[in-house]
């Protein structure tokens, strides 16, 4: 993600939240003391910043309904198939009727918080404004679907991306096997991020996400398996 974009979102949440330095100093990499604390959780692997100067896990836990902010600057919505087939179908459409009215296409490269997994997707995503552009894909806009009390219109059925943020995730082969990984986003957009001593402080957080993200990579699969969207994971760790 770009630096000044990085700078200027977390200086803005900055306004009117009170950001712990150090979380404002590793989002913009600003800390050369992070390493990654892997912790599985029934299915998956999180991958946990620890700061180790200080000893410290970076934790997290959503404020809503206080804080609403990743709905009100959104950056893009990408679509699973099975978003598709909820969202339409709460939307009173039909499918094409959805994707030709509700949608557009988005292509990006993103990188999990190590710099370490590189990966490139195009998705269809979900139009946040009505007469969403190309030159508006990736920036931050208010979602049309956040009402005036800071609540989603589409709940439950909101997007998958929406449920599993602010993480991110990825599938690797281990011995022929899936395995899932989710680390967190800094995006600047999120004020939940806290530091701990423990994981304890965020076990229960972690057990819930840790079903809602296999279900999401499942998902994800079946999607670009029937041809709506496609996903190139490189993992440098596997390198030579």
């Amino acid at each position: 993600m770009d630096h000044n974009y990085l700078r200027s979102a977390i200086d803005e949440l900055s306004k009117e939240w009170e950001i712990d330095k150090r979380i404002y100093d590793l989002t913009l990499g600003r800390r050369n003391d992070v390493k990654d604390t892997a912790i599985q959780v029934n299915e998956m692997i999180f991958h946990i910043p620890t700061l180790t100067n200080d000893n410290l896990y970076v934790l997290w836990d959503c404020l809503w309904p206080r804080c609403h902010n990743c709905c009100d600057k959104q950056g893009r919505l990408p679509l699973t198939i099975k978003d598709i087939e909820v969202i339409s179908e709460k939307l009173h459409y039909t499918k094409k009727e959805f994707i030709d009215n509700e949608t557009r296409i988005s292509s990006w490269t993103e990188s999990e918080s190590f710099g370490d997994v590189i990966t490139s997707l195009s998705m269809i995503s979900l139009k946040r404004i009505t007469e969403e552009t190309d030159e508006q894909d990736g920036t931050p806009l208010s979602c049309k679907f956040l009402d005036n009390e800071g609540s989603c219109k589409l709940h439950p059925q909101r997007p998958g991306c929406c449920q599993i943020y602010p993480f991110t995730s990825w599938t690797t082969l281990t011995n022929g096997k899936p395995q899932i990984h989710a680390t967190f986003q800094f995006d600047g957009r999120c004020p939940g991020f806290y530091l701990s001593k423990s994981f304890d402080d965020m076990a229960e957080v972690l057990e819930h996400y840790s079903k809602i993200i296999v279900e999401y990579n499942n998902d994800v699969s079946r999607t670009t398996r029937e041809g709506y969207g496609f996903i190139n994971i490189v993992d440098l760790r596997s390198k030579p």
